[in-house]
């Protein structure tokens, strides 16, 4: 079957001040090809032509990199295929007259902008607070000038794929942002350049995470499960461990 019709439940909010609500819509002939973006794009499409205001959701490279396309389709954060972002969803993942329900991650530190598009500058705060490396190095070393094992190397790339898109807070029941902080931290902290910093980078990000109201780990694993890019939970144990240590 290569068109459908499916029936959506969609969350309208003009302003973070305003009390929400779904709309129901129907959209007949999508195409099982279409990616999710794709489908929304139709729709806004129809709703323009009838003079009413689009369906607002955030979108950017639309190929899982930037981390935009942070929606909460079905209960879940970014749909439900395993380690895949909304925007390379695709329609064949659903059937014919299938009712989807799509809303915007909820967390007291994303409020809510319109629609779906939710505030999630408080990520961008975590970083100010010490995800850099501040050592002014000049030009950039020759690669094997410092040695890094492979490992080591290997595990700070894994968790610098985090793409910050805020389905770790959406999907823990606490609104943690505990994955995405220790991905943070990890990537920085197991490097050489990183290792001078990693006590004050380590305090300094953990307090700006809890200064921006998010909640606290209790090990759910809902925010691996969830992760588009599947960075492990053990990025909060070794956050939490490099804490400790930072504080003692």
């Amino acid at each position: 079957m290569s068109e459908m019709t499916i029936h959506l439940k969609i969350w309208r909010q003009k302003t973070n001040k305003d009390a929400g609500h779904f709309e129901d819509y129907t959209l007949p002939d999508v195409n099982e090809h279409m990616s999710f973006l794709e489908m929304l794009d139709v729709l806004n499409e129809n709703l323009m032509k009838e003079g009413k205001d689009p369906v607002e959701f955030d979108h950017d490279c639309r190929e899982g990199i930037c981390g935009s396309c942070n929606m909460v389709i079905n209960g879940r954060a970014h749909g439900p295929k395993l380690k895949t972002a909304a925007c390379q969803l695709h329609m064949r993942t659903y059937n014919d007259g299938d009712t989807i329900v799509i809303e915007p991650p909820r967390a007291a530190a994303f409020p809510i902008i319109k629609d779906l598009v939710v505030d999630r500058s408080a990520f961008d705060r975590i970083i100010q607070a010490g995800g850099y490396v501040s050592v002014k190095t000049g030009a950039a070393p020759e690669a094997n000038l410092i040695p890094v094992e492979q490992d080591t190397s290997n595990d700070s790339f894994d968790y610098a794929t985090c793409i910050g898109c805020g389905a770790c807070v959406a999907a823990c029941p606490n609104s943690s942002a505990s994955l995405f902080t220790g991905a943070k931290l990890s990537h920085l902290n197991r490097l050489p350049q990183g290792n001078p910093e990693r006590a004050k980078r380590t305090v300094a990000m953990v307090q700006q995470m809890e200064e921006e109201g998010f909640g606290d780990c209790s090990n759910y694993a809902e925010c691996e499960a969830v992760c588009p890019v599947g960075i492990s939970i053990s990025a909060i144990a070794e956050m939490r461990r490099e804490y400790v240590k930072a504080l003692f």
